[in-house]
C-alpha cells in the first residue's frame, strides 16, 4: 500500500446548510444556567452558539475508539492517535437569527508537521464560512492538532495568570455540565464522560473541560463586563488542560486599545485557555 501523503488533503472542501432552530439554543443556555433566554424567531444567535449546529453527523459503524468519526472523510487520516481542538481565530461579520437557513463552507487551508518535547504533531487549520442569505456572517480558522497517545500525563508546565485582573468569576464545573455540552455539540470523545477511558486510555487525572466550552464561557463572561458591545474578533488558544475537579475562573482584562485579554484559570491560578476579543465600533 502507498504511503499517505497528508498534503493531498490540502485545499480539501466541503459544505453544509442548516437552520438556526431555536431548541438547542435553549437548551445550551439552560445548561449555562441562564433561565431567561428565550430564541424566539429573528433574534439574534449569541455569538460562537453557530458550534450548536453543522454537528458532525457520523452513523454508529463510523465512530472510532476515542468516540470521533473515523479519520479519512473531510479531515486527513493522521495516523497519531489523540487529536483536539486547539484553538481558533474569528471574525464577527454578521449576526445570525434564530430561524433562518444558514450554510456552511469549509475548506483545509494549512497542514503543517512539527516535532515537539512530546514527540511529533500535525496541526491542520480549517476555515469555515458561515453564511446567512445576507452573506458572511463569521469567518473562522479552526486549528486541530494531532499528538501521539501519552503512556503517562505530562501537561506542558504552567504558565501563570497575570498578577492583576479586573474582574474574575469563579465557574462550577462537574461531569453533568460536560456531558450535556457533549450532546448539545454531538461530540461523542471519551474524554469528556468517560473517566476510566480519560484515565487509562489518554493519561488525564480527570474528565477534560472542552476547549470550546472554555471559549464560550469567557466570552460570554466578557459580554457582561461589557454591555452593550458586541465583538468584532475572538481569539483563543488552549495551554493546558482543565478537568472537572478543578476551580475555574473566568478571568478578563481590558486593554489600551480597547479589547479584552481573558483567561480560564484554575484553583492554583495556572492558564487553561487564553483568549482575546475586540469589540465593534
Amino acid at each position: 500500500m502507498s504511503e499517505i501523503n497528508l498534503q493531498d488533503w490540502l485545499g480539501k472542501t466541503e459544505s453544509l446548510a442548516d437552520r438556526v432552530y431555536p431548541t438547542p439554543a435553549k437548551a445550551l443556555a439552560r445548561t449555562l444556567d441562564n433561565a431567561d433566554f428565550e430564541p424566539s424567531e429573528g433574534r439574534p444567535l449569541p455569538e460562537l452558539w453557530y458550534w450548536l449546529y453543522f454537528l458532525p453527523m457520523a452513523a454508529a459503524s463510523q465512530i472510532d475508539g476515542d468516540g470521533h468519526p473515523k479519520r479519512g472523510g473531510f479531515l486527513p487520516p493522521v495516523a497519531l492517535e489523540r487529536r483536539m481542538w486547539a484553538g481558533s481565530r474569528i471574525r464577527f461579520h454578521d449576526d445570525l437569527l434564530i430561524g433562518e437557513a444558514i450554510t456552511k463552507d469549509a475548506e483545509i487551508i494549512k497542514i503543517a508537521e512539527k516535532a515537539g518535547k512530546t514527540g511529533s504533531m500535525v496541526f491542520v487549520t480549517v476555515k469555515h464560512q458561515v453564511k446567512s442569505a445576507r452573506g458572511v456572517a463569521v469567518t473562522e480558522e479552526q486549528d486541530i492538532v494531532y499528538l501521539a497517545k501519552p503512556t503517562a500525563f505530562n501537561p506542558p508546565p504552567p504558565t501563570a495568570l497575570p498578577a492583576a485582573v479586573a474582574w474574575r468569576e469563579a465557574y462550577p464545573v462537574d461531569p453533568v455540565l460536560l456531558f450535556r455540552f457533549s450532546a448539545l455539540t454531538f461530540n461523542a470523545h471519551k474524554i469528556h464522560y468517560d473517566r476510566r477511558y480519560a484515565a487509562d486510555e489518554e493519561k488525564y487525572p480527570g474528565l477534560v473541560v472542552h476547549g470550546p466550552l472554555q471559549a464560550l464561557l469567557l466570552l460570554e463572561s466578557a459580554k457582561r463586563h461589557h454591555p452593550g458591545q458586541k465583538p468584532a474578533s475572538y481569539t483563543f488558544r488552549g495551554m493546558r488542560p482543565m478537568f472537572d475537579f478543578d476551580r475555574i475562573s473566568l478571568c478578563g482584562q481590558p486593554k489600551a486599545d480597547q479589547s479584552c485579554d481573558l483567561y480560564t484559570a484554575n484553583g492554583g491560578d495556572a492558564i487553561g485557555m487564553q483568549a482575546t476579543v475586540s469589540w465593534r465600533e
